[in-house]
C-alpha cells in the first residue's frame, strides 16, 4: 500500500482524473499531519472533515492510521524515522491547488542535510511539511514555507498536540493550526 497524490477517496472517486492543470489548481483544504506514532485522535475525523488531501509529515506508527485517514481524503505519507517496515519513501513532491508540497520527516532548517538541500533546489517547493521535532513550525525561508503541524500522537510529557488545516490556491498557502 503506498499512498500518493493520484490516490483517491472512495467518495470523490476520480475526482481530478483526466481534469486539466487549471482545473486542478482550483482552491483546496488540506489537512497536514504528523508523529501520529500509532495512535488516531477521534477529533481528527471531525477536524479534518472536508478536506480535499491529506499530508502525513512521518512518524505513522501502524499502517492502519493512514487507512483511517483514507476514509476521509487521500492521503500522501512519507516514512519517519520510527516507521520500519512501511513501503513509504522518505521524500514525496505532491501538486495540489498549484502549489508543490515536500513532504519529509527531519528537517533540520538551520542545517538541512545536504541530500534534502539538493532535493528543495531541484524541485523547487513552495511548502516543506515535515514532523519529528512534536513542535508546530510555520516559518518562510526565502521564497518557501517551512511547515510542522505538530504532534498527533498520544498526550505525553505535556506536550501540546495539533494538526493543521492549509486553506490553499495559487496565490497563498494559509495554514490554521488547530488543537487536539
Amino acid at each position: 500500500m503506498h499512498s500518493t497524490a493520484h490516490r483517491t477517496h472512495p467518495a470523490s472517486k476520480g475526482a481530478h482524473a483526466g481534469k486539466p492543470a487549471h482545473e486542478q489548481s482550483r482552491s483546496l483544504k488540506i489537512g497536514v499531519i504528523s508523529d501520529t506514532h500509532d495512535y488516531f485522535d477521534p477529533k481528527i475525523r471531525a477536524i479534518f472533515e472536508g478536506v480535499d488531501h491529506i499530508l502525513h509529515a512521518g512518524d505513522v506508527g501502524l499502517p492502519w492510521i493512514l487507512l483511517e485517514l483514507e476514509n476521509i481524503a487521500p492521503v500522501t505519507a512519507v516514512l519517519g524515522n520510527t516507521d520500519t517496515g512501511l513501503p513509504y519513501k522518505e521524500t514525496e513532491i505532491v501538486q495540489l491547488a498549484g502549489r508543490k508540497f515536500l513532504l519529509h520527516h527531519i528537517v533540520d532548517i538551520h542545517n538541512p542535510s545536504e541530500t534534502l538541500q539538493r532535493r528543495i533546489i531541484r524541485d523547487k517547493p513552495d511548502v516543506v511539511v515535515f514532523g519529528h521535532s512534536h513542535k508546530p513550525f510555520n516559518q518562510m525561508i526565502g521564497s518557501v514555507l517551512y511547515f510542522n503541524p505538530g504532534y498527533a500522537g498520544k498526550e505525553r510529557f505535556g506536550h501540546p498536540r495539533s494538526v493543521a488545516i492549509f486553506h490553499c490556491n495559487q496565490t497563498e498557502v494559509r495554514p490554521e493550526f488547530r488543537d487536539l
